[in-house]
């Protein structure tokens, strides 16, 4: 089997060369065919061969094939130049598997495995989908000759019906696959069926020898397949990107247009008429931040790290970092999120301004309305009695009365003066705070004031005319004049009591209640005095009465100098004895109210100043974690998600706190002294801190995906972070030009002469000792192309994760843009170009169509009709060129 095995396997070769070999022992003798066979399979020149047919010529020449054999590492143990001269069958045939071995099955490695192991491991992962076929060796497992079948079927599928092959017939199988091998593959036929199948134990060199001409037969189909994997995931992970690009764009896009919404609602200052209107609105707000902000700030924080995490990939996978469109940046969010809480916390504060404002507009209205309600109800008839010319028939006495009687009126009207002054202050305070209905109230407030100049001048005209005639008359009954001019003033008093009284009143506080209630019981205090003065006056008129009955003086029924009978008196004295206690029960309702009140706001800041310390103790325990990261990576992800299990799991406390507040806003408390905590402050840093611990988890994460995409070890992680946290000197997570270049010079890197590169595996302690020794210092130029890469925008401040990203980079290697053209030009087979038909041929259909739709027109001198040039689509992917 050896002889006919070697002799097809040195024919397939010496045919290149245009001749052959009958025998193996004898053509070799010479050494001329020997050395043209080494020629043709190393593709080297040999010494030149000695043409003379003496014994020594042929030694010679053998001699030199063998030197070059040794030359190429091949120790030949036994073999020597005379044996093959004097045709040595057993030496011919070793020296031949030789050059079999290290010419055909050395260079065969699958996996850094040896060349045997390699060639194996080869067949069995090629095989490996055929039924029947088990290979796990070079003699038994070729035997029913399916292994040499399914290898061609494989690559060649058109050349095999393999579903027709039968193991219980090996010797067809055999046949069929040496005949196919040798048609359409260019394999000499080496075996033969039933030498095969009649030994129990089929040679291993020449099964092998047989199965190397499969391998480099089917290694350019090889190349074509790694090339085509390589493509593949490179566009793979391209076609990921995208659709993450996508996805953010729509998310983005829907965001801003939810902020853009928004804000005009929340900058409209439209006021409202009244305060159930502004009551609606506060209460729409209370909508907006319980239902639909907290969706928002959701999707706010979950779009930021998407962000993250595509950028991430994106480096990764050596891309261009992603630029949204424009508006579309998450700087563009942030700017659009910070005007919306702007215009939010804007618009809760007039809210409550506007609610304040219609409070006491409602409260002055109603006031307007008693003031001008009784001013209105003591001026009904007082125009007609000062125009009445009663005086022209009146006796002297009567005159006298008349007189007496108005100067009491002049003393009531002087008396009322300052009702109408508040009258109009109050209207005026109603035009300046824009009441709604201010054109009813000015009406009414003209019409108070025209009617008191009427009056005044009425009753100046009537005194004229009254004196004028005075002397004439007789001394008015003194008793009487003295009860009018103590009964006016008594009953003025009465009726500014009743005001008093009946007057509402709008308190926010305990202490001004207690004030109301204080001065109440002050006012209280003066009934007595007011009792006897009452009293007083009505003995004056008893006295009158007793002084007229005695000295039978025929009375007119009613006192000539006021109208104000003791009836009246009385009527009102009881009046007001009613509306004390009345005036009693309402300050006491008011003052539990406010005790109410002082007991929510006790109780709110009982609950905020706990929760408040906590968000923040929490916020400055996260910046301690993401500085110190102590611990694998693992193990720093899983204590950050069980701190922020912990975070989430506090959310009950907020939502107490949030209940509590409503009930103070439904109780229109507007300042609380028990706490500096509002609950404004306490959303935003709940918000920060649910931003914050994801941001973290994020970073940690996005850690995670570079070391494992990078291979960096955790040893390497651990020193990145130790130096980095080292110079980070004022733990802000981030570090300035100098301390980044005095970390980057810790961690050995030389950015002048690439010196970390030349000293090959050594570690960073030998490789500070080498910068130390030389005197070694970064470069300027070098040091800002690095500063430009880590911080881009040019912040001056380089962060932990563009640290960890830059180290990778010069750390490890990743696909390039000449990796890729290399690729597509295996496809290409050596072209400068590449067709729709061969993409759609080596590659998935849905990569194919994707290649073929972004490649453009190749515009070479050699180009063909539908040549593709695949060298700038490769360029483009990795932001050299445009796509």
């Amino acid at each position: 089997m050896w002889f006919q095995t070697f002799t097809a396997w040195c024919n397939s070769h010496l045919r290149k060369a245009g001749t052959q070999i009958e025998n193996i022992d004898e053509d070799f003798r010479d050494g001329l065919k020997l050395m043209l066979l080494l020629e043709v399979i190393s593709g080297e020149r040999l010494p030149k061969p000695e043409r003379g047919k003496m014994r020594v010529h042929k030694i010679n020449n053998v001699n030199k094939a063998l030197d070059f054999i040794a030359s190429k590492g091949v120790k030949l143990v036994s073999i020597g130049a005379e044996e093959i001269v004097d045709g040595n069958a057993k030496m011919t045939l070793g020296m031949i598997w030789t050059i079999i071995l290290r010419f055909a099955i050395q260079d065969i490695s699958v996996e850094e495995t040896s060349a045997k192991e390699g060639l194996l491991l080869w067949c069995q992962r090629k095989t490996a989908p055929y039924k029947n076929v088990n290979v796990q060796n070079f003699h038994i497992s070729w035997k029913d000759g399916l292994a040499f079948n399914a290898l061609i079927h494989r690559h060649r599928p058109e050349l095999i019906e393999y579903d027709k092959l039968r193991k219980d017939d090996p010797v067809t199988n055999l046949n069929n696959a040496f005949e196919v091998a040798e048609k359409y593959l260019d394999i000499p036929k080496m075996l033969d069926a039933e030498d095969i199948v009649n030994t129990a134990r089929p040679d291993e060199k020449a099964i092998m020898t047989y199965v190397s001409s499969f391998y480099h037969a089917f290694s350019g189909a090889q190349k074509a397949e790694t090339a085509a994997n390589r493509i593949c995931k490179v566009l793979a992970v391209n076609q990921e990107n995208e659709h993450l690009m996508e996805d953010y764009e729509r998310l983005a896009s829907d965001l801003l247009e939810w902020i853009r919404r928004t804000i005009p609602w929340l900058e409209d200052r439209v006021p409202q008429k009244t305060i159930q209107e502004m009551q609606q609105k506060l209460e729409d707000f209370r909508d907006y931040r319980r239902v639909h902000k907290p969706p928002k700030v959701q999707e706010k924080c979950q779009l930021e790290i998407n962000f993250n995490t595509l950028q991430t990939k994106l480096r990764l996978s050596n891309r261009p970092a992603f630029m949204p469109s424009e508006g579309r940046m998450v700087s563009d969010i942030n700017n659009g999120w910070q005007h919306l809480e702007q215009a939010e916390k804007g618009y809760e504060e007039w809210l409550l301004n506007e609610i304040r404002r219609l409070e006491r507009l409602d409260h002055l209205a109603e006031k307007f309305r008693q003031k001008a309600s009784i001013h209105e109800a003591w001026t009904d008839g007082k125009e007609a009695m000062l125009k009445h010319r009663d005086y022209e028939t009146a006796t002297l006495s009567d005159i006298k009365a008349l007189i007496r009687k108005h100067e009491a009126f002049e003393s009531d009207l002087a008396a009322h003066q300052d009702r109408v002054e508040q009258i109009a202050a109050i209207a005026q305070e109603l035009n300046e705070l824009d009441y709604y209905d201010s054109h009813n109230v000015n009406t009414r407030c003209q019409k108070i004031c025209d009617q008191w100049d009427a009056l005044g001048s009425l009753t100046h005209s009537r005194r004229e005319a009254l004196e004028k005639t005075e002397k004439q008359l007789e001394t008015i009954d003194q008793l009487h004049l003295e009860y009018a001019k103590r009964a006016a003033p008594f009953n003025n008093w009465m009726e500014s009591a009743m005001e008093d009284l009946q007057d509402m009143f709008i308190v926010h506080t305990i202490e001004e209640i207690e004030g109301l209630i204080s001065a109440h019981d002050q006012f209280k205090s003066t009934l007595p005095d007011a009792d006897r003065e009452r009293e007083a006056i009505l003995a004056i008129h008893k006295e009158a009465q007793r002084i007229a009955e005695s000295n039978h003086i025929k009375l007119s029924g009613s006192n000539p100098y006021t109208t104000v009978t003791p009836q009246i008196i009385n009527s009102k004295w009881e009046k007001v004895q009613q509306l004390v206690p009345k005036r009693d029960r309402a300050l006491l309702e008011e003052q539990s109210k406010q005790q109410s009140n002082e007991h929510l706001r006790r109780q709110f800041s009982s609950q905020a100043n706990v929760v408040g310390p906590w968000i923040q103790t929490k916020m400055e325990e996260i910046g301690r974690i993401s500085i110190e990261m102590n611990g694998t990576l693992e193990d720093q992800l899983s204590h950050l998600k069980q701190y922020e299990r912990s975070i989430v799991d506090y959310k009950p406390n907020l939502d107490l706190l949030e209940q509590q507040h409503q009930l103070i806003q439904e109780a229109l408390i507007f300042d609380n002294k028990h706490t500096n905590y509002t609950m404004e402050h306490v959303r935003v840093g709940w918000e920060q801190l649910l931003t914050t611990i994801a941001r973290t988890i994020n970073e940690v994460e996005n850690q995670i995906l570079t070391r494992d995409a990078k291979g960096i070890s955790q040893e390497q992680m651990q020193e990145f972070r130790a130096s980095f946290n080292h110079f980070d000197k004022d733990h802000g997570g981030a570090l300035g030009p100098e301390e980044f270049k005095a970390c980057l010079i810790s961690l050995g890197y030389d950015v002048e002469n690439d010196r970390q590169k030349q000293t090959g595996s050594m570690d960073s302690d030998d490789f500070r000792a080498l910068l130390i020794s030389t005197g070694y210092s970064l470069g300027d130029a070098e040091f800002n192309r690095i500063m430009s890469v880590v911080d881009p925008n040019h912040s001056g401040l380089v962060t932990f994760q563009a640290f960890i990203d830059f180290m990778s980079r010069e750390t490890t290697d990743t696909d390039t843009a000449d990796q890729v053209i290399a690729s597509f030009k295996v496809l290409a087979g050596d072209k400068n170009f590449i067709t729709a038909e061969e993409l759609r041929r080596e590659l998935p259909p849905d990569q194919a169509e994707y290649c073929i739709a972004r490649m453009a027109p190749y515009q070479g001198p050699d180009a063909v009709p539908g040549a593709l040039d695949y060298k700038s689509f490769s360029t483009a992917l990795y932001g050299e060129s445009d796509l």
